[in-house]
């Protein structure tokens, strides 16, 4: 199979995942949070067709392009999570629920935190993570707690290592920075820092990751760490109560960051 990141807007990547196998001359596509229907528009092949529409969350930079998209392709099926804010759902999904579309099974899992609502979609080595997992990094909480954002991460940390991390947003560069700041002696982190300011130079995308990139170098993922932990304990002047508390003073610490 064949992953597309789309750019659009700024920063955001449309996930594009498309069959090998020929259906009627055509190749099946799945379509990840398309937040501007332009670069689907303009990105595709003319062999290929879109099978379905998958949503993680209903922020407009991840949806806004869907109506666009059903007038080029009516009919589309749009599996989103259950959240009313999102008018254009034609099935809505939870935990542990799957999506059957051309041959391909996608398995949901519930990630709230970033928003409450929030989903993902993991199938055939991939994972559709939209703003709550980022390579580097995790997503701001408007919606939910660091106790439910906490959870959400362990969940996805815990998914095969060789899975391939699609996240909703070109944020590397900069997360590699704040992470540095927080793991300076990650000799991992130093090189992948390295490679992606590489690619970016190079007019490439940073992503997909994988969960094992995550596993040795997001500090998110790594709260249970010495290092990541002692740098929060540094910032704190004491021990975190929990990892929850952990996890918080490092998400504070984010949205303050300037490198």
């Amino acid at each position: 199979m064949q992953l597309l990141a789309l750019p659009a807007f700024t920063d955001n990547y449309i996930w594009v995942l498309i069959a090998d196998t020929v259906i009627d001359g055509r190749r099946p596509a799945l379509i990840v949070d398309p937040g501007d229907a332009q670069p689907v528009l303009e990105g595709l092949d003319d062999d290929v067709e879109p099978i379905g529409i998958v949503l993680t969350h209903h922020h407009d930079d991840h949806i806004g392009g869907v109506p666009e998209l059903l007038q080029r392709w009516p009919g589309l099926p749009v599996i989103t999570p259950r959240d009313a804010r999102i008018g254009t759902a034609t099935r809505q999904v939870g935990e542990c629920e799957g999506v059957d579309l051309a041959g391909w099974r996608f398995n949901v899992l519930e990630i709230p935190g970033h928003t409450r609502s929030h989903i993902a979609f993991v199938g055939h080595g991939h994972l559709f993570c939209g703003d709550t997992l980022f390579s580097l990094g995790c997503g701001r909480l408007f919606e939910g707690s660091p106790t439910q954002m906490l959870a959400s991460l362990d969940k996805l940390a815990a998914l095969p290592e060789d899975t391939r991390v699609c996240c909703g947003h070109e944020y590397t560069v900069a997360n590699a920075a704040f992470a540095i700041a927080v793991d300076a002696d990650n000799a991992t982190l130093q090189d992948r820092s390295e490679r992606a300011s590489a690619l970016r130079r190079a007019g490439q995308p940073t992503l997909p990751s994988t969960l094992a990139d995550e596993r040795a170098c997001n500090p998110f993922l790594r709260v249970d760490s010495p290092a990541v932990h002692g740098s929060i304990t540094g910032r704190l002047g004491r021990e975190p109560v929990d990892r929850v508390e952990a996890f918080a003073e490092l998400r504070r610490w984010k949205d303050g960051f300037r490198a």
